[in-house]
């Protein structure tokens, strides 16, 4: 629902430039021409909504938690052998960013996750805010999406775990080994009002 955000409709539906979120993801998703079928999992009160903005999809209405929506996303994705999971809350995603996480895919990789380096140090703390260790950030990565997975393999994740907030971490957790490919500055999530301010400004640059 994007509460964070401070917007009166759930962020896929916040309009940049009068195009939403969800809009945006799916133009970047069929530019990057390695797209066959896009599936778009929405509150079931704006599915007619959605599929107004992106006709060419297939809508279909999500669940109370995120792991349920991927559930009914794969449901109609039909007999597709490779599924790129991705938040349209990340609209400004290169189109390139797909070709890359599906052509690592095709290389062989049954999972692929996009990734940045960190740049701030993190501290990991306890309950009560005292600082328990500082993980060295030379080997941790800020994951993006589209998350690309062989089809197969994102069923069986979804059938064995309950709910997460990485589709990544649930084919992990069945020893999939998860291939991380470089990501893309521009794949930010629209999360706050800043981060949303910063993708109007870059598409106001862009015009």
């Amino acid at each position: 629902m994007g509460t964070r955000l401070g917007e009166a409709v759930p962020k896929a539906f916040v309009e940049i430039d009068g195009v939403t979120l969800l809009e945006l993801s799916a133009d970047a998703a069929r530019r990057s021409g390695v797209i066959d079928r896009i599936v778009v999992v929405a509150p079931a009160e704006l599915s007619e909504r959605a599929q107004a903005l992106v006709p060419d999809a297939v809508v279909v209405a999500g669940g109370a938690e995120r792991s349920d929506s991927v559930r009914a996303g794969l449901a109609a994705a039909g007999d597709a052998e490779l599924i790129l999971v991705h938040d349209a809350a990340r609209a400004l995603t290169p189109p390139e960013l797909f070709a890359t996480v599906v052509a690592a895919l095709r290389d062989g990789a049954r999972a692929v996750v996009p990734g940045v380096p960190v740049a701030d140090t993190l501290k990991r703390v306890d309950p009560a805010g005292i600082v328990l260790d500082t993980p060295d950030r030379a080997e941790l990565r800020a994951v993006q999406t589209p998350q690309g997975f062989r089809a197969d393999v994102l069923r069986e994740a979804h059938r064995s775990s309950g709910d997460a907030t990485d589709d990544a971490g649930l084919v992990e957790a069945l020893g999939i080994p998860v291939r991380v490919v470089p990501g893309d500055a521009m794949a930010f999530k629209v999360t706050t009002p800043f981060d949303l301010a910063l993708a109007r400004m870059i598409t106001a640059q862009e015009r």
